[in-house]
């Protein structure tokens, strides 16, 4: 990179002319141009509009200061790499030109130089950090505001974000999964494999499913009890919890043959039910963990209980969870 003589600009003040390598891109009705910068030059080129700021301009979400600090957190202690790139329009302040036979770009050193339409968390978080780095940015010129605009919907719109069900189906590949997550995922294909399965065909490992239950729906029910099984292995722990949502299928397959655990919402208020139940358990049959035992504790709570409740239970699972908590109390003999 080569830097031009300060020249001056419109408000009498002097700044610099940087120059940068670029390859020129078409696309559809755009084009742009490709190159990489500094993160602390990007630092201190551009800005964003906000919503807040200019409601009649601007639109870029909040600055969310946190995340930029986990970027650069990132960046500083695990020596990270983000090779996607910063999306720029360049502005009149800015001057853009391209020079040097149509290979080098070269603009204006100013803080409103450029205005970000994709990755104001990842420049904020480059600023933050103490590693210097080189980032991959886009830089589209010419642009009217309501172009603008429209290419910030079309990237926050047209791209879709992983799963976050393949997110946790692929993380031990990368060797990042926490001790919970671990036994979580451990505990989840067992549920998925096992012949002998309450969960046998419910499940969804690593796709989104209107009619089975997600890695993400499976660890946000079990999650919560996993101090509960402290002490426990993890085939101990598919065990204990196959019993109970044995006897859970046991109760429901006597009012309807529909499969209705595979319901999110019923998934979770039972799996949230399941520390009352296994306490009365214990009270009664010490440690006896056995599909024949959980159900004597919930017979009483299907007894009389209108099957529309699970077929159509809403959207709340927590509602669920409290009707049928009701009942367990309600049941309760000596």
């Amino acid at each position: 990179m080569a830097k031009n003589p300060k020249v001056a600009i419109e408000d009498d003040t002097v700044s610099e002319r940087l120059r940068y390598s670029v390859s020129l891109v078409k696309q559809g009705r755009h084009q742009f141009y490709t190159l990489t910068i500094p993160s602390d030059i990007l630092a201190e080129t551009c800005v964003v509009t906000t919503r807040k700021e200019d409601p009649k301009k601007g639109f870029q979400r909040e600055l969310d200061k946190k995340r930029a600090m986990e970027i650069a957190r990132y960046i500083d202690d695990e020596l990270g790499t983000i090779p996607s790139s910063i999306v720029l329009s360049a502005q009149s302040a800015a001057d853009l030109q391209i020079v040097g036979r149509g290979k080098t770009l070269e603009f204006t050193k100013r803080k409103d130089a450029f205005l970000i339409l994709d990755g104001q968390h990842r420049v904020y978080g480059f600023s933050m950090a103490k590693t210097a780095l080189r980032v991959p940015v886009v830089i589209y010129n010419g642009l009217s505001r309501r172009d603008e605009t429209r290419l910030f919907i079309d990237i926050n719109t047209k791209q879709k974000p992983v799963p976050s069900q393949l997110l946790l189906d692929i993380k031990q590949l990368a060797d990042v999964e926490t001790e919970a997550e671990e036994i979580l995922r451990d505990v989840f294909d067992t549920f998925d494999e096992e012949r002998n399965s309450a969960m046998a065909g419910l499940l969804s490992p690593a796709e989104a499913s209107r009619t089975k239950i997600t890695r993400v729906t499976f660890n946000q029910a079990v999650k919560p009890l996993l101090p509960l099984f402290a002490s426990r292995s993890e085939s101990e722990i598919y065990d204990i919890l196959n019993a109970y949502l044995m006897a859970v299928t046991a109760e429901i397959t006597k009012k309807t043959p529909s499969p209705l655990l595979a319901k999110p919402v019923v998934f979770r208020a039972f799996l949230a039910l399941f520390r009352p139940v296994v306490q009365r358990l214990v009270d009664k049959y010490d440690q006896a963990y056995t599909s024949e035992n959980f159900q004597t504790i919930l017979g009483p709570v299907f007894s009389n209980l209108p099957i529309a409740k699970l077929e159509k239970p809403g959207s709340s699972w927590t509602t669920l969870r409290d009707y049928l908590e009701k009942r367990v109390v309600a049941k309760l003999t000596l």
